[in-house]
């Protein structure tokens, strides 16, 4: 089992910056990939960031050249910069652990940009 839990969603004006962390507990040792979701009202759920053991990233296009997905191995933490908000970010953001065959999500934080 992994437990997820995410941190450090707020509110903030259009052009800030905000920072989420995410904790890792449990059997992290199987996790292959770590990843932000998020999920804006009446939406689907989708993928925004990931980070692969190896180190590898890649971005969903919306998010491109204004978000960073980072991790500390020493501390079991994935993070995820997000510079330039826009309102189109506002939603839930969750974090995500993929352990072959089975996907952890954390509870999700609210991440709200004002115009």
């Amino acid at each position: 089992q992994v437990q997820l839990v995410e941190s450090g969603g707020g509110l903030v004006q259009a052009g800030g910056s905000l920072r989420l962390s995410c904790a890792a507990s449990g059997s992290i040792f199987s996790i292959n990939v770590m990843g932000w979701y998020r999920q804006a009202p009446g939406k689907q759920r989708e993928k925004v960031a990931a980070i692969t053991n190896s180190g590898s990233t890649n971005y969903a296009d919306s998010v491109k050249g204004r978000f960073t997905i980072s991790r500390d191995n020493a501390k079991n933490t994935v993070y995820l910069q997000m510079n330039s908000l826009k309102p189109e970010d506002t939603a839930v953001y969750y974090c995500n652990g993929l352990a072959l065959p089975t996907m952890y999500w954390g509870q999700g934080t609210q991440v709200t940009v004002s115009s």
